[in-house]
């Protein structure tokens, strides 16, 4: 029935696109670029990417331009990693003389934005604390050059500002960052290619920052705390009760998932993990449904479909990893994906052995297709998820547990994911194939502290929802 779903859903769109010409669609998303809404500019994001389906198709030199410029342009506006489609259209460009990626319109309070590049941005992977220092970790590294910092002291008003500017940076939606004798830390993009991070505060605080590599390093001397803070554990509001959360427990059955050290199995590893989420969640107020209540196959195409027949706020699909014996001892750490075409070998290498157990519903090329022709509403959402996920688990673990690597939020083409009409993750809790991470996976006590951070990362996404 899936199969029956998924390729008549193919062939009516297919059927939709040939009623409508080239030229038609070529105007209509350039329509939408020029009217400045991000629903729109989204839209034509989608279409420009439909036209280069198209080109491919129809061996369209003239069209793959059009569309490749399209996808360049509206891609950087919506701050859309389109490096790849950038060397392409570079690549054609300098055959039939040159053309260099249009600057996007800069966004309101922008000024003087030069030179604007369609070169690939620092992605911010994860903001986490550790006791009073602050670490934002980006997905490439980081100079001192890229790194503004600025005050600004109205002692009579008795407010104080600080201020960290990051060129070359984005984040896909403005955060607030809670931190007890702080009154206010808040995270946003200020322009397309800086990220603000502004604090602000009653008195004055001593701040200083540093960068390591991939990490800005912002230090606060704060006075200690007669009672001990909690960081990440917010309260669900009443709103927050009505929230509907699927869990996926990956695997199970005839699937073992991945097998690693001391042949431990993922379909368990993840199922016992999956079951702690659900029981705290469940204290908390939430309305919690599992894919999988037992150690019982379930196919990759059911899961998402249970998840919208449940009418679910969220779907957080439980993996773990594992590596071949030769890198079993240096792969290692936690990672959250959410569902796109592959960006890197690593995400596909990845998706490919999640995907490996259940593929009967389409053949590769069918997959990739339809991946390529995903609407991209869900994927702002999506990727705020993954990243509070990441933040929730390395916070709790990071706590007692000494070297849990960050791995970062990525994109990748999880067949699992496909369908969610909700914000979808899917979550590796670390590789069962390393020696010391596999052995913790397999305790009581690492699975219930990776469960808590997974619940405080759903209730910090809720409190950040609109």
């Amino acid at each position: 029935m899936a199969r029956f779903f998924l390729l008549l859903l193919l062939l009516i769109f297919a059927v939709s696109l040939e009623a409508i010409s080239n030229s038609e669609i070529l105007k209509r998303a350039d329509s939408f670029m020029v009217s400045g809404d991000q629903s729109n500019q989204i839209r034509a994001y989608d279409d420009y990417k439909n036209l280069y389906l198209r080109a491919i198709t129809e061996n369209d030199s003239n069209l793959k331009l059009q569309s490749l410029k399209g996808i360049v342009k509206s891609g950087t506006v919506l701050n859309i990693d389109v490096s790849k489609y950038s060397k392409e259209l570079q690549g054609l460009s300098s055959s039939a003389n040159s053309y260099h990626p249009p600057e996007p319109k800069p966004m309101k309070e922008t000024k003087n934005i030069k030179n604007m590049h369609v070169d690939p941005l620092h992605k911010l992977e994860s903001v986490r604390w550790d006791e009073n220092r602050l670490f934002l970790t980006f997905d490439r590294e980081i100079n001192d050059r890229q790194v503004t910092y600025l005050t600004n002291h109205d002692k009579a008003k008795k407010r104080y500002r600080y201020i960290f500017d990051i060129k070359t940076s984005m984040l896909i939606k403005a955060q607030n960052i809670n931190k007890a004798q702080i009154d206010m830390i808040k995270l946003s993009q200020y322009d397309p290619e800086s990220l603000r991070l502004v604090i602000e505060n009653g008195s004055d605080i001593k701040i200083s920052h540093n960068i390591d590599s991939r990490t800005l390093e912002i230090n606060f001397q704060l006075e200690p705390q007669k009672i001990p803070e909690v960081i990440t554990n917010i309260q669900p509001s009443k709103k927050g009760k009505e929230r509907v959360i699927v869990i996926d427990a990956g695997h199970g059955g005839e699937d073992p998932g991945a097998i690693g050290y001391k042949s431990y199995k993922e379909k368990s590893v993840v199922f016992d993990i999956s079951k702690e989420l659900e029981k705290n969640l469940k204290s908390r107020g939430y309305k919690v449904y599992m894919t999988r209540n037992s150690d019982k196959f379930v196919k990759l195409s059911d899961r998402t479909k249970f998840a919208n027949e449940k009418g679910a706020s969220i779907f957080v699909s439980v993996h773990a990893n594992a590596v071949a014996n030769g890198n079993a001892n240096s792969a290692h750490g936690i990672e959250c994906y959410f569902l796109s075409p592959s960006r890197s070998d690593r995400a596909k290498n990845v998706a490919a052995q999640e995907n490996s157990a259940d593929m009967s519903d389409m053949n590769m090329y069918g997959k990739d297709s339809y991946l390529n022709l995903l609407n991209h509403h869900n994927i702002l959402a999506s990727n705020k998820l993954a990243i509070d996920l990441q933040r929730g688990m390395l916070g709790a673990v990071s706590k007692k547990y000494k070297n849990v690597n960050d791995n970062g939020v990525k994109e990748g083409p999880f067949w699992v994911l496909v369908g969610a009409q909700m914000p979808s993750v899917l979550v590796e809790v670390g590789f069962l194939s390393h020696p010391e991470e596999g052995t913790r996976l397999a305790s009581d006590d690492y699975r219930k502290l990776l469960a808590k951070g997974l619940a405080e990362g759903i209730e910090r996404y809720f409190a950040n929802c609109k």
